[in-house]
């Protein structure tokens, strides 16, 4: 991997490695391994938005690689750690665009960065030579309708806009229509930030996705879930309401460069067993980088010398 982008990841983890992993840093100081170790490692991988599941599963890992290999030093269970965290993270598939077109469901509450989100999905997979639309289905908030737009013209592609507070089930019928008479190669679809304890929203949510099979069989190809890094375990609820909805396929983890809790990445693929496809580091088009469990793993880790 590039050295630029190792470094970018690093930036970007700054706040999750200062906090919580600094502790865990600052803890590996002396040189021999005691039980007050094990004991103050454990209480930090849970501080540190991991998830108690979580926790204990890199924790008897750790002491059966003692056991095994018999970790007497620091430096040892330093790289273990290491080794054990990387283990608990899959890198994310290869993003299938044999459908002609693509579609994708973008999902998630209010202010998670769904539709910026969108917008610098829509530039990388221009650059990657592929004809985008895009589809601004949340009617129900008007101003993401009118960032779409805005975001849309900047990026010179075309999108399917609703009116303010009509059918988002209409919207992405005609997109996806629109789509497939215009011979485009992917649709990004944006949906209203549903609250997951709303029941009539997320009931609007699956018909906006049984109106996509309709204007085109097998659509939509995939649904992603954008959830904003900054709520730690708390969005882990929303994302199985969400699941549960409408069959999401993949995960966005948005605003991770100005999260602490960094450790929920551990949580989202223990939990909700989806890839992690895409991490936003940062404000710009190109601070949307698909997840690299290596470069996220040395992000954190960076301060343990």
């Amino acid at each position: 991997m590039a050295e630029n982008i190792l470094d970018k990841w690093k930036q970007s983890l700054e706040k999750t490695r200062k906090t919580t992993f600094g502790q865990i840093a600052a803890f590996f100081g002396s040189t021999e391994i005691t039980e007050q170790h094990w004991e103050d490692l454990e209480a930090l991988l849970i501080q540190a938005d991991l998830g108690v599941e979580t926790s204990e599963q890199i924790m008897k890992a750790l002491w059966a690689r003692e056991r095994g290999e018999g970790l007497i030093k620091i430096d040892q269970l330093k790289s273990a750690l290491r080794e054990e965290m990387l283990k608990l993270l899959q890198a994310p598939p290869p993003i299938d665009f044999s459908a002609k077109p693509t579609v994708i469901l973008v999902v998630g509450v209010n202010g998670s960065g769904k539709t910026t989100s969108i917008a610098k999905l829509g530039k990388r997979f221009k650059e990657q030579g592929l004809k985008v639309m895009l589809g601004a289905a949340d009617t129900f908030r008007a101003a993401a309708v009118d960032q779409l737009q805005i975001w849309a013209e900047r990026l010179q592609v075309p999108i399917i806009a609703g009116q303010p507070g009509g059918d988002p089930g209409a919207v992405a019928y005609d997109t996806v229509q629109a789509a497939v008479s215009r011979q485009m190669d992917v649709v990004l679809i944006d949906t209203a930030g549903r609250l997951h304890t709303r029941y009539n929203l997320m009931e609007e949510l699956k018909k906006v996705y049984r109106v996509s099979t309709k204007a085109l069989p097998g659509a939509p190809h995939a649904t992603w879930l954008v959830m904003d890094a900054t709520t730690g375990q708390n969005a882990l609820q929303q994302a199985k309401a969400f699941k549960d909805a409408v069959k999401v396929t993949g995960v966005i983890l948005a605003k991770l460069d100005s999260s602490a809790r960094g450790g929920m990445v551990f949580a989202i693929q223990r939990e909700l067993k989806l890839p992690i496809l895409f991490a936003g580091l940062g404000e710009k088009f190109e601070d949307l980088e698909p997840f690299s469990p290596e470069a996220f793993v040395e992000g954190i880790l960076a301060d343990f010398k």
